[in-house]
Order: C-alpha cells, then sequence, then structure tokens
C-alpha cells in the first residue's frame, strides 16, 4: 500500500471533541462498575444513571473511541440476511422479538438525541441489503417477507439509489445514521452531569463476585459494586465458554468526499465480494457527502490488509468516481455462532455480573438495545426480549453446533499450526515491516520501525497463548484466535487481553 493509502484514523475521531476523563486514582464503592466505554457501555450507564443508581463506567482507553470509534454508525434493525435465518432458528416469535428490540432501541436513541439536543449528524434513512446477483433474488425475498412478518416496514424492491444496477434488495424505510462520537460524548456528559463517574485509562483486571463484587486494576485501585456490567466488546472474562462461541472479524473502512447530488441516499449492504456497505453523512465541504464504504472482512492477524485496501478502494472509485479518499481505517466486529448478540447474565450462577457482546457487526442498535436490556435486569424489570439474549442459552448454541465446532477449530489450528510457521531472518524485515521469529528457543514478533530501528516483544498473547501476527496496514501485532491486538511495543490496543506483551532482547 502506497504512502498516499496509509491508514489514517477514523473521521468520527478526527470529527468530534477530544475530551479526556482521569484514570481511577483511589478506590470507589458504586451500584454498578461498567466495564468498557463504547455505546454498549455508555448506553447501559446512562440508562442506569436515569434509574437513580450510583455508576462508574471504567474504560481502558478513551471512551467512545475504540470500536465504537470506528463503525460504520448505521441505526436499523435490517441486518443483513437474518429474518429469514432467525424464523427458522429461533421461530416467529423470535423474527418479531429480534425486529422489536432493534426497532425500540433505535427510536429511543432518537429520542434521546432530541432530549439532549443533540447535534450528531442524525439523519433518517432507509435501509437496504441488496445483490447484484440474480441468482440471489429468492433469499431477498425470502428475507424481505421474513422481515416483514417480524413487524419491520420491509419490501422487496429492485430499484435503488446506488450508481449500478442491482438483481434486488430488502428495503426497510425509515432507519437512522449518525456521528456515534458525537452522540456517545453528549451521553457522557449527561450521565457525568447526573453524578455518574467516568475513568479513562483504567484496565480491569480481575472480578472477584459476590456481594458487593470487586475489580481490581491497572492502577492499583479496587472498585466494589453489588453489580458489574462487561461491556468490553469481546468478553475479558470467560465464565459461561462464552470464547468459544465467539469469533473475531476485522473489516475495511475507505471514506472521502463525492458530490452532494450523488448521493445515493440510503444505507446499503450485500453479503457478497466479501460483504460491500455504503452510507453517506454531511460533510463540511459546500455542496459535498462524506461517502463511507466497507468490506473485506478477514480474520485479525490473518493475511496482509493492504491487498484488501487496494480492492476495496478499487470497488469504491469504480463505482463512485467522483471519489475523493481521505480517511481509511479498520473495524472490528464478534460474531456469536448462533447469530443473536450475547446481552444477560455472565454465567449460569451469575447474580450481579452481566456481559453484552457478539453484536455481529450491528453494534449501533445492539448495543443500544443491550444499554435499555441491562439497565432492566439490574433494577428488577421485566424485558420482553431477556431470552431471545441470555447469553446463558444452550438450545440455539446446540442447533448451530457446526458454527461452533468451526470457530473451535480454526483457533485450534492457528494455536498448532501458527507455531510451524517458518522463521524470516531479521536482517530481511524491510523499515515498517514485522515478522515473528525463532530467537533463544522462543518466538518473537519483532518490528522494524521507518528508522530502522528494531522493536521486539513476545509474539505470545498475553489472552490464551496464541501467536500474533504482523497487520502491515495498521502496524500492529494481531492475535487470530480471539482478535486481541497490540502496538509495535506491545501495548493493548484491543482486548480481551489486559496485559501487554512482554519486551524482548534479540
Amino acid at each position: 500500500m502506497s504512502e498516499k493509502q496509509q491508514v489514517s484514523s477514523s473521521y468520527w475521531l478526527d470529527t468530534a471533541p477530544d475530551g479526556r476523563h482521569p484514570a481511577l486514582s483511589e478506590d470507589l464503592d458504586v451500584d454498578v462498575a461498567v466495564i468498557g466505554g463504547g455505546i454498549a457501555g455508555l448506553c447501559t450507564a446512562w440508562e442506569l444513571t436515569r434509574a437513580g443508581r450510583s455508576v462508574a463506567v471504567l474504560e481502558a482507553g478513551r471512551v467512545a473511541a475504540g470500536v465504537t470509534g470506528h463503525t460504520t454508525a448505521k441505526v436499523t434493525a435490517l441486518h443483513s440476511l437474518v429474518y429469514d435465518k432467525l424464523r427458522r432458528t429461533r421461530g416467529p416469535d423470535g423474527a418479531r422479538l429480534y425486529a422489536r428490540s432493534q426497532s425500540e432501541a433505535i427510536e429511543r436513541a432518537a429520542g434521546i438525541a432530541a432530549e439532549l439536543g443533540v447535534d450528531c449528524d442524525w439523519e433518517t434513512r432507509d435501509a437496504y441489503t441488496y445483490a447484484t446477483d440474480e441468482g440471489r433474488t429468492e433469499e431477498l425475498r425470502a428475507e424481505a417477507r421474513a422481515a416483514a412478518e417480524a413487524g419491520l416496514p420491509a419490501s422487496f424492491v429492485t430499484e435503488t439509489g446506488l450508481p449500478f444496477p442491482v438483481a434486488g434488495a430488502v428495503r426497510v424505510t425509515g432507519q437512522a445514521q449518525f456521528h456515534p462520537r458525537k452522540y456517545l460524548l453528549a451521553l457522557a456528559a449527561d450521565l457525568a452531569g447526573r453524578g455518574g463517574r467516568i475513568f479513562e485509562d483504567t484496565t480491569v483486571l480481575g472480578l472477584e463476585e459476590g456481594e458487593p463484587c470487586r475489580l481490581s486494576t491497572t492502577t492499583g485501585a479496587t472498585v466494589r459494586a453489588r453489580d458489574v456490567v462487561v461491556a468490553t466488546h469481546y468478553p475479558i472474562f470467560d465464565r459461561a465458554l462464552l470464547f468459544a462461541r465467539l469469533s473475531p472479524r476485522r473489516e475495511l473502512v475507505v471514506a472521502g468526499t463525492i458530490p452532494a447530488e450523488r448521493d445515493p441516499d440510503g444505507m446499503f449492504i450485500t453479503p457478497e465480494e466479501g460483504t460491500r456497505s455504503v452510507r453517506t453523512a454531511p460533510h463540511a465541504s459546500a455542496g459535498r457527502r462524506l461517502l463511507i464504504v466497507t468490506g473485506e472482512h478477514f480474520t485479525p492477524g490473518t493475511g496482509d490488509p493492504r491487498a484488501r485496501f487496494e480492492r476495496l478502494t478499487s470497488w469504491a472509485t469504480e463505482r463512485f468516481p467522483d471519489l475523493e479518499v481521505t480517511h481509511r481505517w479498520a473495524t472490528q466486529d464478534i460474531d456469536p455462532t448462533d447469530t443473536v448478540p450475547m446481552v444477560g447474565p455472565l454465567h449460569a450462577g451469575a447474580r450481579h455480573a452481566y456481559v453484552a457482546t457478539g453484536f455481529g457487526g450491528w453494534g449501533m442498535s445492539g448495543g443500544m438495545m443491550a444499554g435499555r436490556l441491562l439497565a432492566a435486569q439490574i433494577t428488577g424489570e421485566e424485558c420482553a426480549w431477556s431470552a431471545l439474549y441470555d447469553p446463558r442459552r444452550v438450545k440455539p448454541a446446540l442447533r448451530e453446533a457446526p458454527s461452533f465446532l468451526k470457530t473451535q477449530a480454526k483457533v485450534a489450528g492457528h494455536f498448532v499450526g501458527d507455531r510451524l510457521r517458518p522463521s524470516p531472518p531479521v536482517e530481511s524485515l524491510p523499515p515498517g515491516e514485522g515478522a515473528v521469529v525463532r530467537a533463544g528457543g522462543h518466538r518473537v514478533a519483532v518490528y522494524r520501525d521507518d528508522d530502522g530501528a528494531l522493536h521486539a516483544v513476545s509474539a505470545r498473547c498475553t489472552h490464551l497463548g496464541c501467536l500474533v501476527d504482523f497487520n502491515a496496514a495498521e502496524r500492529a501485532w494481531e492475535c487470530p484466535c480471539h482478535g486481541s491486538r497490540f502496538d509495535t511495543d506491545g501495548k493493548v490496543i484491543q482486548g480481551p487481553a489486559t496485559k501487554p506483551l512482554e519486551r524482548r532482547d534479540i
């Protein structure tokens, strides 16, 4: 990838205020501790603060700057091709509950934005799942019928605003898109104004469940809370075999401006070509809109993302010739083996510990839904879709056992096979590249910076011991087993790992 095409920061991070919160410096007692300051964590904390609970948010980095700060920020209940599958695996009632829970979450967010007067570029748009292959039209028709039966304003169409023909599409009207960081920073400000506490640069290391629960942190401070919510995208604690039911997926993003009259006027996604997702957003330049295109999903730590960025950029510029690319970044999604996110008690015996994970690329509506659901469970309210999202569910997981076994086979393959990879000589590493080499009987992750200096850390992921591999496009070490990511000096960028890679001398 050329210097012109190097990965930049996310557009959302570049165009929102950069307020900071302090790290936790002393022991703390609260009603609820929320681990993770993304959309699920902040929505949960906000709902609980509104319900009169004292709440602390503990974020390892910056709030609204991790996965949430790198999303495409579609707020829709149309999740590609999910309703026909849910109708078959969870029954019509399950599909209806899924649609209702997601739709009500969107309505709730729109109401909050209006109530707080948040300038977050909230726009109502129709959502489309489309295909260009005529052979997929029946699949799309079935999805449109299932989505409509689930209660969504869905229909099958053959015309869209895209600048190329489609064989067909599922259309759901009245969905939304927004600036996620602006929205969540306003939510965080309102939360703090109501007495909620937010701590950044505070990594949680341990959870001792009890009455109260106790959290240990990297700052040395302890948090005692009646209830704890683990909202770290990929859970940092595995007490219900969640790791065996979740699969990390990285996806690339290309963004830039187009003339406003070229706006396709909708939010679009196709499962074809390794997934392609398209939507626009307001832009400061007069007469122009921001075009956001995502796709090229892959397992972290596998393959060369640079070639994938080239393909995605080519796809975008071929279909939108007026596109002036300004940003390239990547995001990470967590797919559950049985389709539905896991939101609820952390494990079978949990009384005061909860989790929100497995949003499968639909974390905006999913995170908003999780906030309402977890707040209801913690405050003792009834929620009609608690059972649908319950992480302790067994029957759906057994029904989709092949996906479970495939996920585990892939992890086992990396755990064993990656240790058999040939080791390149360190001398062959050019600037900006990294590789796992053998040194002193150990696997060492070595990176050569642009000045030629070497940076060496242990190649063994601090989560469960898989070997990391180098992502040259983002200059990061990534674990293909569970998606942990580290910078070139071993610092944790993304969990479930909570400890850095150990430094090594070579």
